[in-house]
């Protein structure tokens, strides 16, 4: 792999650091630029990578993952003193923000790829959306599948607009688990049980399903058929979603996630 430079040194940064590590990446080919000395510090002493406090000390590597909050990349990128015709590869993991406009704060010509990971990344086990554009290599397309890789699934997306669904899908994805695992954490202490016990019960019949949905060559309609018995207690929970029409829900949903991730973009690549 080549010398790859991150800027902003965060939670999602740190996890592709220690991906890339634990892939056999040498420390000593990772930049970090961080403002926060502290963070520097602590970066520096887990992963024994380099540290700069300049942004401009990443460009010495051949690919830059931009990894800022998405309303400091338009200044992150301006303020960045990149040739022409420089061959660097931009990963961009800020949410929202369109290559385009990437491209054109790092005054155009770049090799962009953005990327859509979601907080499993931090565990090793995210799902990334990735978009390159017509100037990325294939080179550097197998360089970028490679760095996110470290971290979960990487799906590649021919249109970036379809970015908007992955954000919607997976992106956002994790925070809809987890409002199902609190309903049903508090459903089953309003049932009479202890919240510790329910706590438990939830967390791993989330992980069992989970587990049970990757390994299965089963879909997800075909398994949940499979624990439906007719007549049983499985059904006339299925019953009830379904009476509350829960599919148009989380279609409703997603299409709100999908609608407000355009809007952001438009907002973000606008100023």
């Amino acid at each position: 792999m080549p010398t790859i430079g991150f800027i902003g040194g965060g939670n999602m940064a740190a996890s592709l650091i220690g991906g890339l590590i634990n892939a056999g990446i040498s420390a000593s080919n990772i930049t970090v630029a961080e403002p926060d000395e502290e963070r520097r510090h602590s970066l520096a002493g887990q992963f024994g990578i380099n540290t700069s406090a300049d942004n401009n000390a990443t460009l010495d590597c051949e690919i830059i993952v931009l990894a800022v909050k998405p309303q400091l990349l338009k200044q992150v990128c301006e303020q960045l003193d990149t040739s022409p015709d420089s061959q660097l590869l931009f990963i961009s993991i800020a949410a929202g923000i369109r290559s385009t406009d990437i491209n054109r704060w790092l005054k155009g010509g770049k090799a962009v790829v953005r990327c859509m990971p979601n907080t499993p990344a931090l565990l090793q086990c995210g799902a990334s959306g990735l978009y390159a554009n017509d100037i990325v290599s294939d080179s550097q397309r197998q360089q970028a599948e490679k760095i996110m890789q470290a971290v979960g699934i990487v799906i590649w997306v021919d249109n970036e607009d379809q970015l908007d669904a992955v954000t919607a899908v997976s992106g956002s994805g994790p925070a809809y688990f987890f409002l199902m695992m609190e309903a049903m954490q508090q459903a089953g202490e309003s049932l009479g049980l202890d919240a510790d016990i329910t706590q438990k019960l939830v967390l791993q019949t989330a992980l069992g399903a989970a587990r049970m949905a990757l390994e299965s060559d089963s879909s997800a309609s075909e398994l949940r058929q499979m624990v439906t018995s007719k007549g049983g207690t499985t059904e006339q929970a299925i019953l009830s979603f379904q009476s509350a029409d829960y599919n148009k829900i989380v279609l409703d949903a997603l299409r709100a996630a999908n609608d407000r991730s355009i809007s952001l973009a438009d907002e973000l690549g606008s100023e």
